[in-house]
Protein backbone atom coordinates (compact mmCIF):
# COMPACT_ATOMS: atom_id res chain seq x y z
CA UNK A 1 0.00 0.00 0.00
CA UNK A 2 1.63 3.27 -1.03
CA UNK A 3 1.73 5.99 1.92
CA UNK A 4 1.50 9.51 1.01
CA UNK A 5 3.82 12.61 1.41
CA UNK A 6 2.81 15.60 3.34
CA UNK A 7 3.06 17.26 -0.73
CA UNK A 8 0.72 14.87 -2.29
CA UNK A 9 -1.95 15.72 -3.92
CA UNK A 10 -5.80 14.62 -4.87
CA UNK A 11 -5.61 11.55 -6.98
CA UNK A 12 -8.50 8.89 -7.20
CA UNK A 13 -7.50 5.72 -6.79
CA UNK A 14 -9.73 2.56 -6.01
CA UNK A 15 -6.56 1.36 -4.27
CA UNK A 16 -7.42 3.74 -1.42
CA UNK A 17 -10.91 2.28 -0.90
CA UNK A 18 -9.86 0.19 1.91
CA UNK A 19 -8.47 3.42 3.79
CA UNK A 20 -11.32 5.55 3.27
CA UNK A 21 -13.12 2.69 4.47
CA UNK A 22 -10.70 3.07 7.79
CA UNK A 23 -11.17 6.63 8.03
CA UNK A 24 -14.95 6.09 8.46
CA UNK A 25 -14.32 3.62 11.10
CA UNK A 26 -12.91 5.64 12.79
CA UNK A 27 -15.83 8.42 13.13
CA UNK A 28 -18.53 6.06 12.89
CA UNK A 29 -18.98 5.67 16.83
CA UNK A 30 -19.14 9.58 17.00
CA UNK A 31 -20.84 10.02 14.32
CA UNK A 32 -23.87 7.66 14.66
CA UNK A 33 -24.46 8.75 18.64
CA UNK A 34 -25.41 12.46 17.58
CA UNK A 35 -28.56 11.36 16.19
CA UNK A 36 -29.11 8.52 18.66
CA UNK A 37 -29.24 10.99 21.40
CA UNK A 38 -31.42 13.54 19.67
CA UNK A 39 -33.55 11.42 17.79
CA UNK A 40 -32.64 11.75 14.22
CA UNK A 41 -31.95 8.87 11.63
CA UNK A 42 -28.76 7.54 12.05
CA UNK A 43 -28.86 6.22 8.64
CA UNK A 44 -29.41 9.78 7.34
CA UNK A 45 -26.33 11.35 9.48
CA UNK A 46 -24.26 8.94 7.53
CA UNK A 47 -25.91 10.03 4.57
CA UNK A 48 -25.12 13.60 4.90
CA UNK A 49 -21.87 12.90 6.76
CA UNK A 50 -20.88 11.26 3.39
CA UNK A 51 -22.63 14.13 0.99
CA UNK A 52 -20.92 17.25 3.00
CA UNK A 53 -17.80 15.11 2.62
CA UNK A 54 -17.77 15.26 -0.90
CA UNK A 55 -19.69 18.88 -0.99
CA UNK A 56 -16.54 20.31 0.76
CA UNK A 57 -14.27 18.45 -1.58
CA UNK A 58 -15.66 20.09 -4.25
CA UNK A 59 -15.33 23.61 -2.79
CA UNK A 60 -11.94 23.27 -1.38
CA UNK A 61 -10.81 21.94 -5.12
CA UNK A 62 -9.86 18.50 -2.92
CA UNK A 63 -7.21 20.15 -1.04
CA UNK A 64 -7.90 19.20 2.32
CA UNK A 65 -8.12 15.27 3.99
CA UNK A 66 -10.74 15.75 6.60
CA UNK A 67 -14.01 14.17 6.90
CA UNK A 68 -17.09 16.01 7.93
CA UNK A 69 -19.29 14.49 10.04
CA UNK A 70 -22.68 15.07 12.88
CA UNK A 71 -21.58 17.55 15.29
CA UNK A 72 -21.50 17.51 19.09
CA UNK A 73 -21.89 20.96 19.81
CA UNK A 74 -25.71 20.84 18.25
CA UNK A 75 -26.49 17.64 20.74
CA UNK A 76 -28.25 20.16 22.93
CA UNK A 77 -29.92 22.46 20.78
CA UNK A 78 -31.12 19.55 18.64
CA UNK A 79 -32.72 17.24 21.73
CA UNK A 80 -34.30 20.64 22.87
CA UNK A 81 -35.74 21.41 19.20
CA UNK A 82 -37.28 18.14 18.53
CA UNK A 83 -39.26 18.00 21.83
CA UNK A 84 -40.21 21.48 21.52
CA UNK A 85 -40.68 22.00 17.65
CA UNK A 86 -40.55 18.45 16.28
CA UNK A 87 -38.03 17.56 13.75
CA UNK A 88 -39.05 19.47 10.65
CA UNK A 89 -38.81 22.88 13.00
CA UNK A 90 -35.68 22.05 13.55
CA UNK A 91 -34.11 21.26 10.55
CA UNK A 92 -34.56 24.76 9.56
CA UNK A 93 -32.49 26.50 12.38
CA UNK A 94 -30.01 23.86 11.54
CA UNK A 95 -30.20 24.70 8.15
CA UNK A 96 -30.15 28.13 8.99
CA UNK A 97 -26.97 27.51 11.31
CA UNK A 98 -25.10 26.54 7.81
CA UNK A 99 -26.01 29.56 7.04
CA UNK A 100 -24.37 31.40 9.46
CA UNK A 101 -20.79 29.93 8.39
CA UNK A 102 -21.84 30.73 4.72
CA UNK A 103 -22.16 35.01 6.05
CA UNK A 104 -18.72 34.51 8.02
CA UNK A 105 -16.98 32.87 5.33
CA UNK A 106 -17.43 35.56 3.00
CA UNK A 107 -17.04 38.34 5.88
CA UNK A 108 -13.44 36.30 6.10
CA UNK A 109 -12.74 36.69 2.22
CA UNK A 110 -13.53 40.33 2.73
CA UNK A 111 -11.90 41.41 5.57
CA UNK A 112 -9.29 38.53 7.06
CA UNK A 113 -9.34 35.88 9.24
CA UNK A 114 -8.26 38.43 12.06
CA UNK A 115 -12.80 39.36 12.44
CA UNK A 116 -13.33 35.72 14.11
CA UNK A 117 -11.31 37.02 17.04
CA UNK A 118 -12.36 40.23 16.67
CA UNK A 119 -15.82 39.39 17.59
CA UNK A 120 -16.05 36.41 18.31
CA UNK A 121 -13.02 36.64 21.43
CA UNK A 122 -12.38 33.55 23.44
CA UNK A 123 -14.42 35.34 26.45
CA UNK A 124 -17.37 34.33 24.45
CA UNK A 125 -17.07 31.15 22.74
CA UNK A 126 -15.13 29.23 26.00
CA UNK A 127 -17.81 30.11 28.41
CA UNK A 128 -20.91 29.17 25.24
CA UNK A 129 -19.21 25.42 24.87
CA UNK A 130 -18.56 25.39 28.53
CA UNK A 131 -23.04 25.79 28.57
CA UNK A 132 -23.50 23.28 25.51
CA UNK A 133 -21.68 20.51 27.69
CA UNK A 134 -23.20 21.73 31.39
CA UNK A 135 -27.22 21.82 29.98
CA UNK A 136 -27.46 18.45 29.38
CA UNK A 137 -25.63 16.96 32.39
CA UNK A 138 -29.27 16.17 33.48
CA UNK A 139 -29.68 14.04 30.21
CA UNK A 140 -26.23 12.45 30.74
CA UNK A 141 -27.27 11.11 34.41
CA UNK A 142 -30.96 10.08 33.44
CA UNK A 143 -30.10 8.40 30.73
CA UNK A 144 -27.44 6.20 32.73
CA UNK A 145 -29.23 5.26 35.63
CA UNK A 146 -32.62 4.50 33.38
CA UNK A 147 -34.75 7.34 34.52
CA UNK A 148 -34.29 9.07 30.40
CA UNK A 149 -35.26 6.47 28.16
CA UNK A 150 -37.44 3.61 27.07
CA UNK A 151 -37.94 2.35 30.64
CA UNK A 152 -37.02 -1.10 29.90
CA UNK A 153 -33.37 -1.43 32.19
CA UNK A 154 -33.42 0.81 35.34
CA UNK A 155 -31.66 0.39 38.75
CA UNK A 156 -28.37 -1.51 39.00
CA UNK A 157 -28.58 -3.22 35.70
CA UNK A 158 -28.71 -0.03 33.70
CA UNK A 159 -25.84 1.44 36.26
CA UNK A 160 -23.71 -1.72 35.51
CA UNK A 161 -24.55 -1.13 31.71
CA UNK A 162 -23.65 2.56 31.97
CA UNK A 163 -20.24 2.42 34.19
CA UNK A 164 -18.98 -0.32 31.70
CA UNK A 165 -18.86 1.81 28.65
CA UNK A 166 -17.87 4.68 30.60
CA UNK A 167 -14.97 2.86 32.05
CA UNK A 168 -13.98 1.33 28.82
CA UNK A 169 -13.91 4.41 27.15
CA UNK A 170 -11.75 6.12 29.65
CA UNK A 171 -8.99 3.30 29.68
CA UNK A 172 -9.30 2.98 26.01
CA UNK A 173 -8.63 6.80 25.38
CA UNK A 174 -5.98 6.26 28.06
CA UNK A 175 -4.24 3.11 27.74
CA UNK A 176 -5.14 2.53 24.17
CA UNK A 177 -2.40 2.53 21.59
CA UNK A 178 -2.13 3.09 17.67
CA UNK A 179 -5.26 2.57 15.69
CA UNK A 180 -7.60 1.85 18.88
CA UNK A 181 -6.82 5.15 20.94
CA UNK A 182 -9.16 6.62 17.83
CA UNK A 183 -12.03 5.09 18.67
CA UNK A 184 -12.56 5.35 22.41
CA UNK A 185 -16.59 6.39 21.84
CA UNK A 186 -16.88 3.27 19.20
CA UNK A 187 -14.80 1.31 21.94
CA UNK A 188 -17.40 2.03 25.11
CA UNK A 189 -20.16 1.41 22.80
CA UNK A 190 -19.52 -2.38 21.76
CA UNK A 191 -18.47 -2.93 25.58
CA UNK A 192 -21.83 -1.86 26.77
CA UNK A 193 -23.50 -3.44 24.43
CA UNK A 194 -21.63 -6.54 25.33
CA UNK A 195 -22.42 -6.24 29.28
CA UNK A 196 -26.51 -5.59 27.39
CA UNK A 197 -26.12 -8.92 25.77
CA UNK A 198 -24.63 -10.57 29.17
CA UNK A 199 -27.63 -8.97 31.16
CA UNK A 200 -30.27 -10.08 28.83
CA UNK A 201 -31.32 -6.92 28.08
CA UNK A 202 -31.12 -6.70 24.05
CA UNK A 203 -34.02 -7.28 21.82
CA UNK A 204 -33.20 -8.53 17.83
CA UNK A 205 -36.75 -8.41 16.84
CA UNK A 206 -35.95 -4.90 14.80
CA UNK A 207 -32.63 -6.10 13.20
CA UNK A 208 -34.38 -9.50 12.62
CA UNK A 209 -37.54 -7.61 10.72
CA UNK A 210 -35.33 -5.19 9.01
CA UNK A 211 -34.87 -5.38 5.23
CA UNK A 212 -31.07 -5.22 3.56
CA UNK A 213 -31.90 -2.52 1.38
CA UNK A 214 -34.45 0.39 3.07
CA UNK A 215 -34.10 4.26 2.15
CA UNK A 216 -33.13 6.53 5.27
CA UNK A 217 -35.98 8.26 6.57
CA UNK A 218 -35.24 11.77 4.68
CA UNK A 219 -37.23 14.48 6.58
CA UNK A 220 -37.16 17.88 4.99
CA UNK A 221 -37.23 21.29 7.30
CA UNK A 222 -40.26 23.38 8.04
CA UNK A 223 -40.05 27.62 8.66
CA UNK A 224 -39.75 27.80 12.13
CA UNK A 225 -38.50 31.15 13.57
CA UNK A 226 -37.87 30.41 17.10
CA UNK A 227 -35.41 27.50 16.09
CA UNK A 228 -33.59 29.26 13.83
CA UNK A 229 -33.32 32.30 16.33
CA UNK A 230 -32.71 29.73 19.42
CA UNK A 231 -29.67 27.46 17.62
CA UNK A 232 -27.87 30.08 14.96
CA UNK A 233 -26.01 31.59 18.18
CA UNK A 234 -24.86 28.11 19.01
CA UNK A 235 -23.13 27.94 15.49
CA UNK A 236 -21.06 30.80 16.41
CA UNK A 237 -18.54 28.37 18.62
CA UNK A 238 -18.36 26.08 16.38
CA UNK A 239 -16.90 28.29 13.45
CA UNK A 240 -14.09 29.09 15.70
CA UNK A 241 -13.78 25.50 16.37
CA UNK A 242 -13.42 25.24 12.53
CA UNK A 243 -10.52 27.44 12.53
CA UNK A 244 -8.58 25.66 15.11
CA UNK A 245 -9.52 22.34 12.82
CA UNK A 246 -7.76 23.48 9.82
CA UNK A 247 -4.96 24.53 11.66
CA UNK A 248 -4.56 20.98 13.38
CA UNK A 249 -4.80 19.52 9.70
CA UNK A 250 -2.14 21.47 8.35
CA UNK A 251 0.01 21.38 10.93
CA UNK A 252 0.17 17.01 10.52
CA UNK A 253 0.39 17.54 6.65
CA UNK A 254 2.80 20.29 6.43
CA UNK A 255 0.51 22.52 4.44
CA UNK A 256 -1.16 26.25 4.95
CA UNK A 257 -4.61 25.67 4.58
CA UNK A 258 -5.51 28.95 6.28
CA UNK A 259 -4.09 30.31 2.48
CA UNK A 260 -4.87 27.65 0.04
CA UNK A 261 -7.51 26.93 -0.50
CA UNK A 262 -8.08 29.54 2.45
CA UNK A 263 -9.96 29.45 5.29
CA UNK A 264 -13.18 31.63 4.00
CA UNK A 265 -13.45 28.59 1.63
CA UNK A 266 -13.27 25.36 4.34
CA UNK A 267 -15.58 27.95 5.94
CA UNK A 268 -17.61 27.73 3.13
CA UNK A 269 -17.88 24.03 2.68
CA UNK A 270 -18.11 23.22 6.50
CA UNK A 271 -21.38 25.49 6.01
CA UNK A 272 -22.66 23.92 2.75
CA UNK A 273 -22.05 20.76 4.32
CA UNK A 274 -24.06 21.66 7.16
CA UNK A 275 -26.91 23.23 5.16
CA UNK A 276 -27.19 20.31 3.47
CA UNK A 277 -27.51 17.86 5.70
CA UNK A 278 -30.48 19.44 7.54
CA UNK A 279 -31.96 19.65 4.15
CA UNK A 280 -32.10 16.03 4.19
CA UNK A 281 -32.72 15.66 7.78
CA UNK A 282 -29.22 14.88 9.23
CA UNK A 283 -27.32 16.60 11.90
CA UNK A 284 -24.85 19.31 11.38
CA UNK A 285 -21.38 18.29 10.18
CA UNK A 286 -18.22 19.47 11.39
CA UNK A 287 -14.56 18.43 10.49
CA UNK A 288 -13.34 15.53 13.17
CA UNK A 289 -10.41 15.22 15.06
CA UNK A 290 -10.85 11.32 15.52
CA UNK A 291 -10.07 11.39 12.04
CA UNK A 292 -7.38 13.72 11.58
CA UNK A 293 -5.59 11.68 13.94
CA UNK A 294 -5.92 8.99 11.70
CA UNK A 295 -4.39 10.67 9.17
CA UNK A 296 -1.65 11.63 11.59
CA UNK A 297 -0.88 7.86 12.46
CA UNK A 298 -1.41 6.43 8.83
CA UNK A 299 0.37 9.10 6.64
CA UNK A 300 -2.00 9.45 4.12
CA UNK A 301 -2.45 12.11 2.91
CA UNK A 302 -4.33 12.53 -0.22
CA UNK A 303 -7.67 14.02 0.21
CA UNK A 304 -8.89 11.50 -1.89
CA UNK A 305 -8.85 9.19 0.91
CA UNK A 306 -11.57 10.89 2.40
CA UNK A 307 -13.89 11.12 -1.09
CA UNK A 308 -13.62 7.30 -0.66
CA UNK A 309 -14.74 7.64 3.19
CA UNK A 310 -17.83 9.64 2.28
CA UNK A 311 -19.01 6.93 -0.89
CA UNK A 312 -18.40 4.20 1.80
CA UNK A 313 -20.92 6.53 4.56
CA UNK A 314 -23.51 7.32 1.24
CA UNK A 315 -23.41 3.23 0.65
CA UNK A 316 -23.87 2.30 3.88
CA UNK A 317 -27.00 4.67 4.79
CA UNK A 318 -29.16 2.51 2.18
CA UNK A 319 -28.37 -0.65 4.73
CA UNK A 320 -31.25 -0.96 6.56
CA UNK A 321 -30.10 -3.24 9.40
CA UNK A 322 -27.77 -0.69 10.05
CA UNK A 323 -30.11 1.45 11.69
CA UNK A 324 -31.81 -1.13 13.02
CA UNK A 325 -29.13 -2.54 14.93
CA UNK A 326 -28.53 0.89 15.94
CA UNK A 327 -31.71 1.31 17.66
CA UNK A 328 -30.86 -1.80 19.68
CA UNK A 329 -28.46 0.16 22.16
CA UNK A 330 -29.84 0.19 25.03
CA UNK A 331 -29.94 3.80 26.54
CA UNK A 332 -27.92 3.41 29.56
CA UNK A 333 -25.03 2.38 27.20
CA UNK A 334 -25.40 5.94 25.88
CA UNK A 335 -25.80 7.55 29.14
CA UNK A 336 -22.16 6.79 29.86
CA UNK A 337 -20.93 7.93 26.96
CA UNK A 338 -22.57 11.18 27.70
CA UNK A 339 -21.50 11.34 31.22
CA UNK A 340 -17.77 11.35 29.90
CA UNK A 341 -18.82 13.46 26.62
CA UNK A 342 -20.52 16.63 28.08
CA UNK A 343 -17.78 16.49 30.70
CA UNK A 344 -15.56 16.83 28.20
CA UNK A 345 -17.13 19.08 25.83
CA UNK A 346 -17.10 21.80 29.29
CA UNK A 347 -13.68 21.49 29.14
CA UNK A 348 -12.70 22.21 25.99
CA UNK A 349 -14.66 25.32 26.77
CA UNK A 350 -12.78 26.02 29.86
CA UNK A 351 -9.12 25.42 28.13
CA UNK A 352 -10.32 28.04 25.14
CA UNK A 353 -10.39 30.47 28.16
CA UNK A 354 -6.90 29.37 29.81
CA UNK A 355 -5.03 29.12 26.36
CA UNK A 356 -6.35 33.14 25.51
CA UNK A 357 -4.19 33.99 28.65
CA UNK A 358 -6.75 36.89 29.02
CA UNK A 359 -7.13 38.30 33.28
CA UNK A 360 -10.53 36.36 33.78
CA UNK A 361 -11.04 38.47 36.93
CA UNK A 362 -11.04 41.78 35.24
CA UNK A 363 -14.53 43.65 35.79
CA UNK A 364 -14.86 43.33 31.95
CA UNK A 365 -14.66 39.56 31.21
CA UNK A 366 -16.11 38.86 34.31
CA UNK A 367 -19.63 40.37 33.42
CA UNK A 368 -19.68 38.95 30.04
CA UNK A 369 -18.58 35.11 31.89
CA UNK A 370 -20.69 35.24 34.53
CA UNK A 371 -23.83 36.79 32.23
CA UNK A 372 -23.40 33.57 29.19
CA UNK A 373 -22.86 31.20 32.06
CA UNK A 374 -25.45 31.83 34.60
CA UNK A 375 -28.36 33.07 31.63
CA UNK A 376 -27.18 29.60 29.80
CA UNK A 377 -27.08 26.95 32.69
CA UNK A 378 -30.03 28.59 34.23
CA UNK A 379 -32.57 28.12 31.32
CA UNK A 380 -33.33 31.84 31.16
CA UNK A 381 -36.00 32.51 28.25
CA UNK A 382 -36.61 36.22 26.24
CA UNK A 383 -40.33 35.55 24.77
CA UNK A 384 -43.13 37.67 23.57
CA UNK A 385 -45.93 35.73 22.17
CA UNK A 386 -44.84 33.26 19.95
CA UNK A 387 -41.20 34.36 19.82
CA UNK A 388 -39.04 32.91 21.91
CA UNK A 389 -34.99 32.30 22.79
CA UNK A 390 -33.51 30.57 25.30
CA UNK A 391 -30.68 28.84 27.08
CA UNK A 392 -27.56 28.47 25.04
CA UNK A 393 -28.74 31.09 22.18
CA UNK A 394 -29.57 33.58 24.69
CA UNK A 395 -26.53 33.05 26.48
CA UNK A 396 -24.80 33.70 23.56
CA UNK A 397 -26.29 36.76 22.33
CA UNK A 398 -26.25 38.73 25.74
CA UNK A 399 -22.73 37.60 25.54
CA UNK A 400 -22.00 38.69 21.86
CA UNK A 401 -24.00 42.27 23.40
CA UNK A 402 -21.79 42.77 26.42
CA UNK A 403 -18.52 42.28 24.10
CA UNK A 404 -19.71 45.02 21.63
CA UNK A 405 -21.27 47.82 24.40
CA UNK A 406 -18.76 47.32 27.33
CA UNK A 407 -15.47 49.53 26.76
CA UNK A 408 -12.36 47.74 26.29
CA UNK A 409 -10.27 47.12 29.39
CA UNK A 410 -7.27 49.77 29.69
CA UNK A 411 -3.88 48.54 29.30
Amino acid sequence: MQVDTPDSTYRFRLGDGLLGAQMLFVAFGALVLVPILTGLDPNVALFTAGAGTLLFQVVTRGKVPVFLASSFAFIAPISYGVKTWGIPGTLCGLAAAGLVYVVLSFIIRIKGSYVLEKYLPPVITGPVIMVIGLVLAPVAVGMANGSIGDGRIVGSTAMIISLVALVTTIVVSIFGGGFLRLIPVLSGIAAGYLASLVLGVIDFKPVIEASWFALPNFTAPEWNLNAVLYIVPVALAPAIEHFGDILAIGSITGKDYVKDPGVENTMLGDGLATSLAAFFGGPPNTTYSEVTGAVALTRAFNPAIMTWAGICAILLAFVGKIGAFLSTIPSPVMGGIMILLFGMITVVGINTLVRAGKDLATPRNLIIISVILVSGIGGMKLSAGTFAIEKIGLAAILGLLLNFILPAEKK
